[in-house]
Parts: structure tokens; sequence; C-alpha cells
């Protein structure tokens, strides 16, 4: 049975966008290597480390859908219609988007108006015996409020930030806790994945 697992690439001091909702310094690991990995959208191209490359194919084997933010939806422009990994994406949203804001009906996007709970089941159901994976600081804390995240994945990039929006922020139940980490290294990044303790 999969696992619900947040990811997010983010600063040694814990942003995961800079104050003026920047991301490129986060991201540049996935362009800092030798490696053509291919993408389900052709305008995100991956050129990652032999490192960073296997870790991506492995986690997005083990994956079959993947939950996002209205934000992120809005800020990344949809993907325009193909998100990298070429999953499924579940938006978690107040409004779901008129046709003239999305013009993408066949793309694997669900919009859905329900919150996170729901969000995570349709998810679920989608991924089948593959892991969901959320990426969205909000919705990240929410599912950890309510018990449902199960792996807290974090691509810790050598970077400080000073501001921005921390990954975590606004935890109604705390302290959590955390598993020691699993530890792969990569090329501008370093992977940790920590299993949540109930």
């Amino acid at each position: 049975m999969g696992q619900v697992v947040s990811n997010m690439s983010m600063s040694l001091d814990g942003f995961i966008e800079d104050s003026d909702g920047g991301v490129d310094q986060l991201f540049e690991w996935y362009t800092a290597g030798p490696v053509a990995t291919e993408s389900a959208n052709e305008d995100l191209p991956w050129q990652q480390s032999e490192e960073d490359t296997e870790h991506v194919q492995r986690s997005i084997n083990a994956v079959g859908a993947l939950i996002a933010g209205r934000r992120l939806f809005d800020t990344a422009g949809g993907w325009n219609g193909a998100h990298p990994t070429g999953l499924p994406v579940f938006v978690v949203t107040h409004r779901v988007p008129t046709t003239e804001e999305w013009d993408h009906p066949d793309a694997p996007f669900t919009f859905v108006t329900g919150g996170v709970a729901e969000a995570i089941a349709r998810a679920k159901e989608a991924a089948g015996d593959k892991d969901v994976v959320i990426a969205s600081p909000s919705i990240t804390q929410q599912a950890l409020d309510a018990g449902l995240l199960d792996v807290v994945t974090v691509d810790l990039v050598p970077y400080l930030l000073g501001s921005g929006t921390p990954y975590f922020e606004k935890l109604a139940s705390s302290p959590v806790r955390l598993d020691n980490p699993v530890i792969r290294p990569g090329n501008r990044a370093t992977h940790l994945s920590y299993r949540v303790l109930r």
C-alpha cells in the first residue's frame, strides 16, 4: 500500500521560496548535472547529476499521484497542462478555474474543493498501490495536523535565503516526532526522508 509523502526543495534555513516567491536557487539542483532526464513537459527539462537522476527516477517510479495547492498551480501556470512527472495532479482549491483560466480539459488535473482529506482520499484512489506526494507547505501542515502524512521528504539545498515561505510554519499540533532520516547525497541538494512517528 502506498504512503502519503510530502516533498519540497528547501534552503538550509527552512524556506521553500524566497520573499519574492522565487525558487531559482532551490531548484538549481534540477539542472546542475550532465544527465538529461525525461520530463513530460518539454518546457521544464531536467539535467541532473547521476545521483540526483537516480533519486528522482526512483521517487517518480514509486508515485502514483500528486497533490498541489492552488497557489503553486497558479504560480506554475498549471504547468501548461503537463506536470513534468506526467502524473495525475489533484489541486486543492476553494474555486475551480473557469475555462478561460484553464484551457486543458483533457489534462490529468482534478480540482478538489472539499479540502485536504478529500484530496488525499481521491489521490490515493488514483495512485493505487503507489505513493501520493504533496508539494505544498500549507497542505503538508494540514495533513500532518490531521494525522494523514506518513513521510516528510526534503531536498535540502546549500543556500541561506534569510526570509521567505517556511516549509513548516503553522502546525496546530507540535512537536511532530520523526524517525531518523534516510540520507541520499546529490549535487547541490541532499535528499532527506523522515518517517512520521505516530
